[in-house]
């Protein structure tokens, strides 16, 4: 039997009607139509569903719609603050090549952007090994992870730089 429940989305605050086993990726890419995070193994192997609860990067797949009720979730459609501009993590990517087909693309912008609140984003140079162990729960299959990591580097310079999170 479907319910209200509250989900506060990039800022926006949604009611909607789910069921109880509804999850979250599902309620944001079929109920919110955000469809930048994307289902790829069902089962949080490869980390292409991956978006932020209160900053804090979880797997969309595994996670039920209830359980982040009346909590802050940030989508890859959240990160930039304005469509002509984009978010520094995104810039890095860009400049660095970090992408491809882009399928597993969003799930890396929001880890790597959740990387900025770990005390290791704040040392000068940030370590690429640190960088390679923290998003090991994220695969790619097409680009290599060298541009990845990379990027990663060098947009969580740029957000320490820019204030930004």
């Amino acid at each position: 039997m479907s319910g209200p429940v509250q989900l506060q989305v990039n800022g926006q605050l949604h009611a909607l009607q789910l069921e109880p086993q509804t999850l979250l990726i599902d309620s944001l890419r079929h109920a919110l139509g955000l469809r930048g995070t994307h289902q790829g193994c069902d089962t949080a192997q490869c980390g292409a569903c991956t978006v932020q609860v209160e900053g804090r990067a979880v797997k969309s797949c595994n996670v039920l719609a209830l359980q982040v009720q009346g909590r802050a979730v940030r989508t890859v459609e959240g990160l930039a603050e304005a469509p002509d501009r984009l978010h520094p993590m995104q810039q890095a990517f860009s400049q660095h090549h970090a992408l491809q087909c882009g399928f597993c693309t969003p799930g890396f912008l929001m880890r790597a952007v959740a990387l900025a609140d770990e005390p290791q984003a704040a040392q000068d140079p940030i370590d690429p090994q640190w960088v390679r162990h923290a998003i090991g729960g994220n695969l790619c299959r097409c680009t290599g992870y060298e541009g990845i990591v990379q990027a990663i580097c060098e947009g969580l310079v740029a957000m320490r730089q820019a204030g930004r999170p």
